[in-house]
């Protein structure tokens, strides 16, 4: 027998609408479910995760999960909620970008063949390539109705007086599409609920619609809660753009540091939505963190959880490294042990200066490097009084006017550390 999914959907806040009836269906035995995803990047990225983590929940309840990958509706363009059209995908970008999807959404789901309810990835494409326009007006178009169409939220938003562009007959047929979509796993799967973001629930209604129809059967609808932070500013984004689950695309020390910056009151929600911690686990956290929230547990938890299962456990401790050389005790190591792009999304926006890996050759003095050569500090005498006050260190270690600075003191083979006190840090780019 199932859990009852949709309790565990509500307690952690990820429950936003459902169609009446379908808990009860849900509770009959294990049932088939699917999430469509668009494929027009190689990577998900945070904003992708409640829908996925909505899907892990629903096979960890017994049932059998999809994941339709829209080849054929990433060449249309959804209308839901944009206010422009996609562009538009070739087939070999549309692979390329389902093979590493899957691969992403390995990490949640169980693709694996032992299994009843194994996971399944399929991409639209393959029954749609073949359907011609006719047999699709023919066969689906009639069955719904152009008023009913014109009902939908997304459709009306973009015909509305504010909507300069209007909207093109590609993107007003995408809903009978992505019906299509919900029929077709129906009748060949024997799917009967599809799960997305509350912007589609007109696009899944739709499907329902069809069933009805055309299969004589019935179709369910699951909505999740469009994610929004406390401050009013986009989830899942920051200013170099969207949060990557391609570590190449956002590194795990950057992932992890988003997650650490949120606001108490966001952890509090994320915490349930984005960890599988138990409720018992999480009412605990919430406990601790609000009697000392200096320490921020419920951050620091929640950062770790999800580091781990996006990326590994080997990652986030890199990302704790990586975080202690700036907040906390760290070693010339620890530096050395940074990859190259962990180390420039660490010092971030730290002031920079090149030189030529030939001045390495002797040796570059400490004047020089701090003053003469870099513009680190304002002038040579500044940088001998402050070599005189000990607080000058090259690579998180302490040094005085004497030392000379050399290729092994190079990270990377390309960088060197300065830092004047705790706080003011200056790259040497070594070319």
């Amino acid at each position: 027998m199932a859990t009852n999914f949709v309790e565990e959907l509500k307690w952690r806040g990820m429950l936003h609408d459902a169609m009446p009836g379908t808990e009860e269906h849900l509770m009959t035995g294990m049932q088939s479910a699917y999430l469509g995803i668009d494929p027009t990047a190689d990577s998900l990225h945070i904003g992708h995760l409640v829908a996925v983590m909505m899907l892990r929940h629903f096979q960890l309840a017994g049932h059998k999960p999809f994941i339709l990958v829209g080849g054929a509706t990433g060449m249309i363009g959804d209308p839901s909620g944009k206010s422009a059209e996609r562009n538009l995908l070739d087939e070999t970008t549309l692979r390329h970008n389902q093979e590493a999807l899957k691969e992403q959404l390995s990490r949640f789901l169980d693709f694996g063949n032992e299994l009843a309810n194994v996971a399944v990835l399929v991409n639209n494409y393959d029954w749609m390539k073949d359907f011609s326009f006719l047999d699709f007006i023919r066969d689906v178009g009639k069955h719904i109705t152009v008023n009913y169409m014109m009902a939908k939220d997304s459709v009306k938003k973009r015909l509305s007086a504010e909507a300069k562009e209007g909207m093109s007959f590609t993107e007003f047929t995408y809903q009978l599409v992505q019906g299509y979509d919900f029929l077709y796993l129906y009748q060949n799967h024997n799917c009967t609920l599809q799960i997305g973001g509350s912007d589609q629930w007109g696009n899944i209604t739709t499907g329902t619609e069809l069933i009805r129809r055309i299969g004589g059967g019935k179709g369910y609808a699951l909505t999740c809660p469009l994610i929004t932070k406390a401050d009013g500013t986009k989830f899942g984004k920051t200013e170099s753009g969207n949060v990557w689950l391609d570590a190449n695309l956002t590194s795990p020390y950057k992932f992890y540091q988003y997650w650490l910056n949120t606001s108490d009151e966001d952890a509090e929600k994320y915490i349930k939505i984005f960890t599988f911690l138990t409720k018992q686990e999480i009412e605990s956290l919430i406990q601790e963190h609000q009697t000392a929230p200096h320490l921020r547990t419920l951050q620091k938890r929640l950062a770790e959880e999800i580091t781990v299962m996006v990326h590994s456990q080997a990652d986030l401790d890199n990302a704790l490294r990586a975080s202690n050389i700036l907040f906390g005790k760290s070693t010339s190591a620890d530096l050395k042990g940074l990859d190259e792009k962990t180390f420039l999304d660490v010092f971030d926006g730290v002031p920079q200066s090149e030189i030529s890996k030939s001045v390495l050759e002797k040796g570059l003095d400490m004047i020089g490097a701090l003053a003469d050569k870099t513009g680190f500090l304002g002038s040579n005498s500044e940088a001998r009084r402050e070599l005189k006050q000990n607080s000058i260190s090259v690579n998180k270690e302490k040094v005085n006017e004497d030392y000379l600075i050399s290729k092994s003191d190079l990270i990377n083979e390309k960088f060197v550390l300065l830092q004047r006190g705790k706080k003011n840090y200056f790259v040497l780019v070594v070319r």
